[in-house]
């Protein structure tokens, strides 16, 4: 069975929200912490907030415990939209959550501390005095996801929201009518605002590698759904679902994949799924901090870049949107001041990327030096630094080479992550490869981890001896990973929590360095 809202029924409960939490004190210069699970309430509460002039704080439940927690404390906020659980640990943490006296409690009648959802509703009025926002103002406080360090929120101004909403809707032609499946909850705001129709699915979105395909189907089949998104690990996952049983998407047009770069035979099972002649699956490149930056489809990466990636010229995510500007600088950790100051790299040169767009954040909350770090002014604008490598070829794509934190240095030159991990991936019993560095910058010893499929992983030493024969044969085979002689088996790399696709090489280098060969090796110098 399903629940359904017409979006006027949206539009009158989110009116009748925002009045009563304007009864109750929230409105402009209020933080609010939202906390709720993709459900209608997620939706509604979301613009309800936006409409009282509060900034809402987004925290993705999948980054962890303490990150949430340290989170939640950084932003000191006013106040909490959110589930039981949420509010039990807002009372067991009331010293860190002091000022947090505007709070809201959804799915209980009764909450210590708290109103319900439905009391809030019930005081509030259809006609709510919206009060007047400026585009510079603040909308939200967006937290990364922290695969590469520490959660930072991420400041949203109003302005910003729109640029992306006009950015995504002009660039794939999303009308009006279309019916979207969102498997990332904060995608759905962007339907709302686009007048698409979101279909919440059935998964957690925390856990999207463990989708179950055949929920996602029905409902899929069930609504009509034309549009959908979802990071690689789920598509990894309907996609392998789709080919075994011969399945293909009847009603969908347009599917969209990010949070990482898509592998190559996701988007051949993908691509073989697809059952309209003009549908698509696009992988948009960009960041919590500025997004979108490039999009790509299918049938470009299958068919004009696959082979250059397999050879490890990185992966191709595609032309820039409109409106939307991108450099290759060279690299530094060191802060950029001004535009002045960059060293802008040629044509076909591995830099790091930047970025500037109306859609482009200008800080981080709370956290001066971060945004010293990423953020390079312009005039009365920023640029942001990815914090990723790649180039720009001679047609003007860009192409990402692996994020700057994970280059390895060596005494003969820098290894870059994506680059040199694809020759790895062309092999049929590998899953995932993940390229590490041990040993001090500049000198560091590159090292290849392996995640091979479940059902190849080495049973013994003698299968074992023969998959690292394969593997260092395919790295002598390539210039880029002919220094490459270690090789590691692991059964499930680390991933981040919230798309389940973007590999902690950090944790992996802490277990490759217990390994017996590399601590004997290590122990020796």
């Amino acid at each position: 069975t399903y629940s359904q809202w017409t979006f006027r029924q949206l539009d009158e409960e989110a009116n009748r929200l925002a009045s009563g939490m304007q009864k109750m004190g929230i409105g402009p210069g209020r933080k609010m912490v939202l906390m709720v699970p993709p459900s209608l309430e997620f939706i509604t509460l979301t613009f309800a907030l936006f409409r009282t002039g509060a900034t809402v704080v987004l925290i993705d439940p999948g980054m962890g415990r303490d990150n949430i927690l340290n989170c939640l404390s950084e932003v000191n906020p006013d106040g909490f939209a959110a589930i039981p659980v949420v509010h039990f640990i807002r009372r067991w943490k009331s010293r860190r959550f002091a000022d947090a006296n505007f709070n809201i409690v959804v799915g209980n009648e009764f909450c210590a501390g708290a109103v319900s959802y439905r009391s809030v509703l019930e005081t509030g009025s259809p006609q709510n005095p919206t009060p007047h926002t400026e585009s510079t103002d603040p909308a939200a406080i967006i937290f990364t996801s922290g695969s590469t360090g520490t959660p930072k929120g991420v400041v949203y101004e109003h302005g910003m929201f729109n640029a992306q909403v006009d950015l995504l809707g002009d660039y794939y032609q999303i009308q009006p009518g279309e019916i979207d499946l969102p498997g990332f909850p904060l995608f759905a705001l962007f339907n709302t605002a686009l007048g698409v129709t979101t279909v919440i699915p059935d998964m957690n979105p925390t856990k999207p590698a463990k989708v179950n395909p055949r929920r996602i189907l029905q409902i899929m089949d069930d609504q009509g759904v034309t549009q959908a998104f979802g990071s690689p690990a789920l598509w990894n996952r309907v996609g392998r679902f789709m080919s075994k049983h011969n399945r293909q998407f009847t009603s969908l047009k347009r599917a969209l994949s990010a949070g990482a770069a898509v592998p190559l035979d996701v988007l051949k099972r993908m691509s073989d799924a697809l059952d309209q002649p003009d549908a698509t699956l696009n992988t948009p490149y960009g960041a919590t901090e500025a997004l979108p930056v490039c999009s790509i489809d299918h049938r470009a990466l299958l068919h004009q870049t696959a082979e250059k990636t397999r050879l490890g010229a990185g992966t191709c995510v595609g032309t820039v949107f409109p409106k939307t500007q991108v450099k290759i600088i060279a690299i530094t950790n060191d802060p950029i001041e001004t535009l002045n100051e960059v060293d802008e790299l040629a044509t076909g040169q591995i830099g790091e990327i930047i970025v500037k767009s109306p859609a482009v954040t200008r800080e981080y909350f709370n956290q001066p030096l971060a945004t010293r770090l990423a953020k390079i002014k312009d005039g009365e604008s920023f640029w942001h630094r990815m914090g990723d490598v790649g180039y720009l070829c001679d047609e003007g794509r860009l192409w990402f080479c692996g994020r700057k934190a994970h280059i390895v240095k060596t005494a003969s030159g820098p290894m870059y992550s994506v680059c040199c991990e694809a020759p790895f991936l062309e092999h049929p019993q590998i899953y995932r490869a993940a390229l590490i560095g041990i040993g001090m910058d500049q000198q560091q010893t590159p090292i290849i981890i392996v995640e091979p499929e479940p059902s190849h992983f080495p049973k013994n030493d003698k299968q074992k001896e023969k998959l690292i024969a394969e593997l260092r044969a395919i790295a002598r085979g390539n210039r880029l990973t002919e220094a490459i002689d270690t090789f590691l088996f692991h059964r499930s790399f680390p991933v981040d929590r919230r798309h389940n696709v973007k590999i902690h090489r950090e944790e992996l280098t802490s277990w490759a360095q217990k390994q017996p060969t590399i601590a004997s090796g290590l122990s020796r110098r």
